[in-house]
């Protein structure tokens, strides 16, 4: 069963979160400045098959979200949002990542992430977009008991960088250029939400989200058309195999994913 977000009246002072396995209930509108729909459903993406959609995948959104510590880091995206979407004809998944360096405590971190992208290269529909990391070190305050003088120490201080503005704009320009009646962003990210309303608003499109966090946005929910969450069932069920091959050669999937 999809997911149902029922409004309540205007009256409606307090915002009530309800959660059971298939049904999100939230209650609005004063919580989201006086203003929600009172209906808003996963089906009314899909009245209709063969609905043009474009997926924007937030690659650490999605990983952080979802996948982290889980067994299904190995995820096919192509079958992943086929599963979650059965009624969309879907055209293009584009996933936003930035590359990752190894640290002393994870030298193998760079290693998993490219047999990860190497995978989602042999996917016709996929195409990544890199952004990049800034790290660099940061003095930082340390927690201490109550009256004591504050402490500080030096960490390593990793920012991913361009991701989000890369997803931000191929949505726009995609909008602008009429390549889909559905966009479906991947991501609880409210920085996201002045180019989902000018998708809808301004252009007149259909933007729902797969959210990968366990509690959606409350800053977008009232401005999209439809959303539904991404559980490890989805998952566990839009694995890679083991071993893949492509141009290059044989390739299998990071030992503990």
């Amino acid at each position: 069963m999809p997911w149902v977000l029922v409004g309540r009246g205007l009256a409606e002072t307090r915002c009530t979160y309800v959660h059971d396995r298939d049904t999100l209930r939230i209650y609005l509108p004063i919580c989201f400045g006086g203003w929600a729909r009172s209906h808003l459903r996963v089906a009314s993406a899909f009245l209709e098959s063969d609905l043009r959609t474009n997926i924007y995948v937030d690659g650490f959104n999605l990983y952080y979200g979802a996948l982290r510590k889980t067994p299904y880091r190995w995820v096919n995206l192509e079958s992943l949002f086929q599963f979650l979407l059965p009624k969309n004809t879907i055209q293009e998944i584009k996933y936003f990542t930035a590359l990752v360096s190894a640290r002393p405590n994870d030298p193998s971190q760079p290693q998993r992430q490219q047999l990860y992208l190497r995978a989602l290269a042999t996917l016709p529909k996929v195409s990544v977009h890199l952004g990049h990391f800034l790290v660099h070190e940061v003095t930082m305050p340390l927690v201490v008991a109550p009256g004591q003088p504050q402490q500080y120490a030096r960490v390593i201080k990793t920012e991913e960088k361009g991701s989000d503005v890369n997803l931000a704009t191929h949505l726009l320009h995609d909008a602008h250029m009429d390549r889909f009646d559905v966009a479906v962003v991947v991501s609880n990210d409210s920085d996201l939400l002045g180019p989902i309303k000018i998708v809808r608003n301004e252009l007149g499109k259909k933007v729902g989200i797969l959210n990968p966090q366990k509690n959606p946005s409350r800053a977008i929910l009232p401005h999209i058309d439809f959303i539904k969450q991404i559980r490890s069932g989805a998952l566990g069920a839009s694995q890679f195999p083991a071993t893949m091959q492509d141009a290059t050669g044989q390739f299998t999937k990071p030992a503990g994913w």
